[in-house]
């Protein structure tokens, strides 16, 4: 499964089902442009059990706000529309799949 690129208005539907990770990010952000290969990465291993998107919060507040997105890249893990695990800052991928694994 590709990478999708969320919006405030598709976030919660591309976010309801199943296990997904969500990339708020921002195209000045430095420690965003790192995370992206690891995130196509694990996209490429994982992309049949864990949907990944990515939110750009410049142009999405709604949604940034909603979850008080304050720091980027932030990462949430949602299960069926529900946030159940948060990371913060760039994440190896071996430590970006054991959260996601905690999850499936």
């Amino acid at each position: 499964m590709a990478i999708v690129n969320v919006t405030d208005a598709t976030f919660a539907s591309e976010t309801s089902e199943g296990v997904v990770l969500a990339d708020f990010w921002a195209p000045w952000c430095g420690p965003c442009k790192m995370i992206a290969p690891v995130l196509e990465e694990l996209d490429s291993e994982m992309g049949d059990k864990v949907k990944i998107t990515k939110l750009d919060v410049d142009e999405n507040q709604e949604t940034a706000s909603k979850y008080s997105v304050m720091s980027i890249p932030t990462l949430l893990v949602l299960k069926d529309g529900e946030v159940v695990d948060q990371v913060v800052g760039f994440q190896p991928k071996d430590a970006l799949a054991e959260l996601l694994n905690k999850h499936l």
